[in-house]
């Protein structure tokens, strides 16, 4: 399960681009506190904790600890609640009138269903029929209308005609600042909750997560390395350094479904391009054995993505921070019992 023959070649940060993003800005440390003080009254600041256990430290390299960031405990089960919150926080009053759309297969969904009835504002989804049952009844149960598409095409048509016909806002899953700065939230809080880190894994999807966690991290310590992990399965990231563009995906094949984003888009591949320093693969027997060795350690049941740092740590990058202080992003937690059960069997 884990050793050289899983580990293939780390991306390295990418090389610029033959043609940089145009007006692209970094995010900045005052922006980012910001942010935080503007989400203080709506999302919770997540513990960390420092591995327990013996069978994941059986493993690591010699010397190596771990500190994990508890995203999944976050309000909607996922890190996906910070940048719903601060776009939602962002509306005017007349796009407030006229409701927000977004497309998902569940964790977006979720957190846009869960911000939008917070903010008192009407909310209609667009959901792919592969959403795990578990975050469609989520997404219900924050009160969205959840409309059904077949594949992601046929989501973003339909959000599209929501967008043209209602005047709803569409909510992007990952791409944009005010995204970025919500999830620089995490990364912020996680360099002011675990002292002297060495690197920092994040899970990567679209980019959202990584663009501000990475952003983040780099602000508070240019020293602590911060390494992207992906599943093979859904590489877009890894397909975007290697191009220095943003590149999709034919179909994304992942028991990570939370982590299948058809394609890279501009903003976050450059936030992510500039600030993570290498990227990894994991495959899906890796993200199985982390979930079974979360559970077993942490006593946490989590979500595909929510095991890929680990899964990343113990496979592609196990040599590579051998004695090193490894922060982990565990993104997420939003799965039914049945799957579950399935995946570790």
């Amino acid at each position: 399960m884990w050793g050289p023959q899983y580990a293939p070649p780390m991306i390295l940060r990418s090389a610029p681009p033959t043609q940089p993003l145009d007006g692209f800005q970094p995010l900045t440390a005052a922006e980012i506190a910001a942010t935080r003080q503007q989400l203080a009254d709506h999302v919770l600041s997540t513990p960390t904790v420092t591995w327990p256990g013996y069978e994941v430290p059986a493993l690591l390299g010699p010397g190596t600890r771990v500190t994990a960031k508890l995203e999944l405990l976050q309000r909607t089960g996922s890190f996906k609640a910070r940048g719903a919150m601060v776009n939602m926080l962002a509306l005017t009053e007349a796009e407030r009138a006229r409701g927000v759309t977004a497309v998902s297969a569940g964790n977006h969904a979720i957190a846009v269903a869960w911000a939008a009835r917070s903010a008192g504002v009407s909310a209609k989804v667009v959901m792919i029929g592969t959403a795990n049952p578990r975050r469609i009844e989520l997404t219900k149960g924050f009160g969205a209308e959840v409309i059904m598409a077949g594949d992601a095409a046929e989501a973003f048509a339909a959000a599209e005609r929501l967008v043209a016909d209602e005047g709803r806002v569409m909510l992007h899953p990952f791409e944009g600042r005010r995204t970025a700065l919500g999830t620089a939230t995490v990364g912020a809080e996680l360099m002011e909750q675990a002292a002297a880190l060495d690197a920092v894994i994040v899970p990567i999807g679209g980019g959202g997560l990584s663009s501000g966690v990475a952003s983040a991290v780099k602000l508070a310590n240019p020293a602590c390395q911060v390494y992207g992990v992906e599943p093979t399965g859904a590489d877009s990231m890894h397909r975007s350094f290697r191009a220095g563009e943003p590149q999709p995906i034919e179909r994304p094949t992942s028991i990570a479904d939370s982590l299948g984003a058809p394609y890279a888009l501009p903003w976050s591949y450059e936030c992510t391009r500039r600030s993570v320093d290498g990227l990894v693969l994991v495959d899906d027997d890796q993200l199985r054995a982390a979930m079974r060795l979360t559970f077993l350690d942490a006593k946490l049941a989590v979500e595909p993505a929510g095991a890929a740092a680990l899964a990343a740590l113990l496979g592609p990058l196990r040599d590579t921070l051998a004695g090193a202080h490894v922060g982990l992003i565990v993104c997420g937690s939003n799965i039914d019992i049945d799957t579950y059960t399935r995946l570790l069997a």
